[in-house]
């Protein structure tokens, strides 16, 4: 019993001794005055902000070539290949072109048949003219002469016999003439069934040296070649793809914006758009054009946005972009981007009491605009924060602005 009374003096004594010394160190903590720090303060409030649809899509070239073959023959020379930059009316493909001189061969020779008949029946009908002519002036002679005899058979000056005659010739004259009107008529018929042939044969002609044309395929822009899916060798056929040809001076970024939000957007608004491989600043583009119609799948239009075309050396087709559209306003609480302080997984800020002191207070942060980031979380309007270089202070310093 009278150890036990010991060991519990002995406990309350060093208890005794433990208190005293956190009194002193209190008491030292208390004399020693904060740290004082100067920094820009703000004053957290709430400001106007641009709401903002994101929208991501590709970057397309807005000039796009897919060449295709147009007749059917075997690829004798592929002359370019991916990469590469073409100009117009560069040869790309050339295609076994004899079948096609055969038929141009075939189609010069109906030509030249075509127009031979057409000499012939040209001199053909300036004879018949001529004949026709002649026949003419033997029925108006005829025709003549045979009314003087009518007129001496009325007072019995000439016989019976002789006027018979005269009307005779008359008659065969006058069908001599109307023979040679049809005939006239015949060939002028014949002519115009041979000037038909000739314009078949200037077509057949036409088509031969056009498809003549076709086996070599030239390019239709200038441009980067992208894509190639022929080879020397192969039997291509009309309509197969060979080549497709981009304008690597003009690009837009196509986007889909859903149908909640497509009546903010409008042809000719600007809009600001980043392309993630650039690694270049935000590009300034114009919406070009706003597709009509939705897709049903996913409700969304295609909108087309121009990029600069200063930027296009950085620009390739199928590159992933997104488009920031100003949908209105709203009023949020904001404060600097500089006055975040990032501590792994924490994000935070210094709050200045009234007292002075800097206390650090952990926050959740929205949207970003421009230099300045919207806080969810973490802070009330009218409270004071340390607006930059946040790193300079420290729990409990005293902030003088």
């Amino acid at each position: 019993m009278k150890g036990h009374r010991q060991r519990l003096l002995l406990l309350m004594s060093a208890l005794a001794l433990a208190t005293a010394s956190c009194g002193h160190r209190e008491e030292a903590a208390a004399e020693r005055e904060p740290t004082i720090v100067k920094a820009r303060v703000e004053t957290v409030a709430m400001t106007p902000v641009e709401e903002v649809y994101e929208a991501v899509g590709t970057v397309r070239s807005r000039t796009t070539s897919i060449l295709s073959a147009k007749i059917m023959g075997h690829v004798l020379a592929v002359l370019v290949r991916e990469g590469d930059r073409v100009r117009p009316g560069q040869v790309l493909v050339q295609i076994d072109d004899r079948e096609v001189q055969a038929q141009l061969r075939k189609a010069e020779a109906g030509w030249r048949e075509a127009e031979s008949a057409r000499e012939e029946i040209e001199r053909a009908i300036r004879a018949a003219e001529s004949a026709r002519e002649a026949a003419r002036a033997h029925a108006d002679l005829a025709a003549a002469t045979f009314r003087r005899y009518e007129a001496l058979f009325a007072r019995h000056s000439v016989s019976a016999q002789e006027f018979d005659e005269a009307r005779t010739r008359y008659q065969a004259a006058a069908a001599e003439a109307e023979r040679a009107e049809e005939v006239l008529r015949s060939l002028r018929a014949k002519r115009e069934q041979v000037l038909a042939k000739i314009e078949q044969a200037r077509a057949d002609l036409e088509a031969a040296h056009v498809a003549l044309g076709h086996t070599r395929v030239t390019a239709p822009i200038a441009g980067l070649v992208t894509a190639k899916s022929v080879e020397v060798g192969m039997l291509v056929t009309p309509g197969m793809p060979l080549f497709t040809i981009e304008d690597e001076t003009r690009y837009r970024l196509e986007v889909s914006v859903p149908e909640s939000q497509i009546a903010a957007v409008r042809p000719g608004d600007s809009v600001l758009v980043e392309i993630d491989a650039s690694r270049s600043a935000p590009l300034l583009g114009r919406v070009a054009e706003v597709v009509p119609a939705a897709d049903p799948m996913s409700r969304s239009y295609m909108v087309k946005i121009d990029l600069p075309a200063e930027k296009a050396t950085t620009l390739r087709s199928g590159l992933y972009g997104k488009a920031r559209f100003r949908i209105g306003q709203r009023r949020a609480l904001t404060i600097p981007q500089t006055a975040v302080l990032n501590r792994g997984q924490l994000t935070s800020v210094y709050v200045v009491e009234d007292s002075g002191l800097a206390r650090l207070r952990l926050i959740t942060l929205g949207k970003s605009y421009g230099d300045r980031v919207e806080v969810l979380s973490g802070l009330t309007e009218g409270e004071r924060i340390v607006a930059e270089n946040p790193q300079v202070v420290r729990e409990g310093n005293r902030v003088h602005p």
